[in-house]
């Protein structure tokens, strides 16, 4: 399919008025909106598992176990490839290709994957609203599969949104969809969950700084428990969610 050239965004002119500012923000909070279809809220990331297990089961525990993911786990290494990938746009696709593969192949596990390669072609195909330049590229490239951190910050970048901005925005949405798994399956209050919001909002703007200034050599995770519980869910007994 192609594109009208009158209807595709500006690619990488970072908002610099106050009515830009106010486009790309709105894009952002519909990207991230639990109501932009992507599934995010039928995935648990392995919550599902340490919370069936006892590991998770206050308001504490789940706030550990999302917090070292956001500072040291996956979510992490999710920041660091967004943040190249919004470095790279559209620019060069063939670099775009390969930090992509390695985002697939940094899957700890098949629910991993498929969770990382599903919402990110959700992201995709969602996101043909605001046509690009960049959609069209990847269209054309036929990839098997997207990571989300990959199509999220290359479109943010093609969009003129800020890496400042996209990297606490996307941490925080991560971080919010897990406590929200919690309050479904611990349970947890709304008021526990909104004081784990409030919590981690240290955490999620010190990655995001991390994340800003690392290089790929930096990926990596210190979350061995929730690789493994994300692995021990493709076997639980009763499953809600689909990592």
């Amino acid at each position: 399919m192609s594109i009208d050239p009158e209807t595709i965004a500006e690619p990488c002119v970072l908002a610099n008025s106050a009515h830009q500012q106010g486009t790309v923000l709105l894009r952002l909070l519909t990207w991230l909106s639990p109501a932009f279809p992507l599934g995010t809220f039928s995935y648990s990331h392995g919550l599902e598992t340490a919370i069936s297990e006892g590991i998770c089961h206050d308001m504490g525990s789940v706030g550990d176990w999302i917090e070292h993911l956001v500072t040291m786990g996956s979510a992490k290494s999710d920041a660091i490839l967004l943040a190249h990938a919004w470095r790279i746009g559209s620019s060069d696709m063939n670099a775009l290709i390969e930090l992509n593969d390695l985002a697939l192949a940094l899957s700890a596990s098949k629910e991993r994957h498929v969770e990382i390669s599903q919402q990110g072609m959700a992201f995709f195909k969602a996101s043909a609203a605001w046509p690009t330049r960049l959609q069209e590229q990847i269209r054309q490239a036929e990839p098997d599969a997207i990571a989300l951190p990959i199509i999220m910050g290359a479109t943010a970048k093609e969009h003129g949104i800020d890496l400042g901005t996209i990297l606490p925005a996307s941490l925080h949405a991560f971080a919010s969809n897990l406590i929200s798994v919690a309050m479904r399956l611990v349970p947890l209050g709304q008021s526990d969950g909104l004081k784990l919001q409030a919590r981690l909002e240290a955490a999620i703007l010190a990655s995001a700084d991390d994340a800003a200034a690392a290089d790929l050599e930096d990926l990596g995770s210190s979350c061995f428990h929730s690789d493994i519980a994300a692995m021990r869910h493709e076997t639980l007994y009763t499953r809600i969610f689909r990592s």
